[in-house]
């Protein structure tokens, strides 16, 4: 059932006008990602006639925008990725671990998104394998995933990442399974100060060689000896490094994962109304305790696309990425040595690890009115973006 407000209806009703004002402040992808949106199971996008024979229903299915951060386009792409982790999964205990960038830092990085966003999930999967290589803590090597999340819940930018780990790892001379305590899997404070020195090392590093960009009040950063002021302040406070309650079961990761690995700023499901007072929208005040968490919050029109465009990640960003065991080049061996190793039966076939993979499977659709599968009757063609005449140039 389709939401009474989407984002889309946000964006083709102001978007037009946001773009206007906006002039110039817009990326090419940011601008990519309205209209992908704006046009999303649309005529604009053409689609399919179908057709029910079980009870006569005939409707039109528009096709979708595909884009990463559309709202609609997400459950597919979600039980895609699924299906090809399912084979992936131990018979032990998961870790969630969510390692997040401090305010001052989450500042500079809306203007160095790739660099910033790379090294959280560097150093974050950096920490995680060598601290569960000690021997003072696990003396294994560990396999991670990581989910880039840009957002808090009221749609301000929070970098950080989500990581989902097995409770143990392959000792160092691959003959072992090392399991981790039950219920406990690394030290919080001990990664949290790995983190902070190798994020802060990385960066001054980065800065060194040109890499960074500040603009407006933090524009004074370019000053070498203010950054360097700047990054020794970082070193005093604690920086949040939080790990949760193992999950319980497989499934429950999966269930979990499910939301989390292709969620974008803000679901249609928690848009309220749109109105002459603006956008107004369900959050979650994590200051706040019970039921008074839950709560509404009402934006500007223009605001409310600002900060939904704030999480528009860079071009060819990859925001799921995996270390350790777990890392692209060695993962279809390891799982199989820890399987073997944990005295799991060898899976009979592995989904494909390709996330973008096509659907092996020819879409269903089904009728709304009786349950019964549609057919496909005809084939909608898109409609063709209106163009401007060809400019005549004189003494061509």
């Amino acid at each position: 059932m389709r939401p009474a407000l989407e984002v889309a209806d946000i964006f083709r009703a102001h978007g037009p006008h946001y773009r206007r004002a906006q002039s110039g402040h817009l990326n090419l992808t940011q601008l990519k990602v309205m209209s992908a949106i704006e046009q999303c199971r649309t005529a604009a996008l053409g689609g399919h006639a179908l057709h029910c024979n079980a009870c006569g229903h005939a409707e039109l299915s528009y096709n979708s925008c595909r884009n990463r951060h559309c709202p609609k386009c997400q459950a597919r792409a979600a039980q895609r990725w699924l299906e090809a982790r399912q084979a992936e999964l131990l018979p032990v205990e998961y870790y969630h671990v969510v390692f997040t960038l401090p305010e001052e830092i989450a500042q500079i990085a809306y203007y160095n998104k790739a660099l910033v966003y790379r090294l959280l999930f560097e150093i974050a999967g950096e920490t995680l394998c060598t601290i569960a290589a000690d021997k003072k803590h696990l003396g294994a090597q560990i396999g991670t995933t990581l989910v880039l999340h840009t957002w808090g819940s009221a749609l301000t930018h929070h970098p950080h990442v989500h990581g989902i780990v097995p409770g143990g790892g392959i000792s160092k001379d691959g003959e072992r399974w090392v399991a981790c305590r039950h219920g406990f899997f690394l030290p919080v404070r001990v990664l949290s100060r790995l983190f902070r020195r190798r994020f802060l090392e990385e960066l001054d590093r980065a800065y060194r060689a040109g890499l960074l960009q500040f603009f407006g009040e933090h524009a004074s950063l370019a000053q070498p000896e203010r950054f360097a002021a700047w990054i020794g302040e970082l070193k005093e406070p604690e920086w949040v490094v939080y790990a949760k309650r193992p999950f319980a079961g497989p499934e429950a990761v999966l269930a979990y994962l499910s939301r989390y690995t292709h969620r974008v700023a803000i679901s249609n499901r928690r848009l309220v109304s749109m109105d002459e007072h603006g956008v107004t929208f369900r959050w979650k005040d994590y200051r706040a305790k019970g039921a008074t968490k839950h709560k509404t919050m009402t934006l500007d029109t223009n605001e409310f696309m600002r900060r939904f465009l704030l999480h528009v990640l860079p071009k060819g960003f990859h925001r799921i990425r995996y270390y350790g065991f777990l890392s692209n080049s060695g993962r279809s061996n390891n799982i199989e040595k820890a399987r073997r190793l944990l005295d799991v039966a060898p899976l009979v076939s592995e989904a494909p690890a390709d996330d973008d993979r096509p659907q092996q499977q020819r879409s269903v659709f089904v009728c709304p009115d009786c349950g019964a599968e549609m057919i496909v009757v005809d084939v909608v063609a898109r409609t063709l973006p209106i163009r401007a005449p060809p400019v005549l140039r004189i003494g061509s």
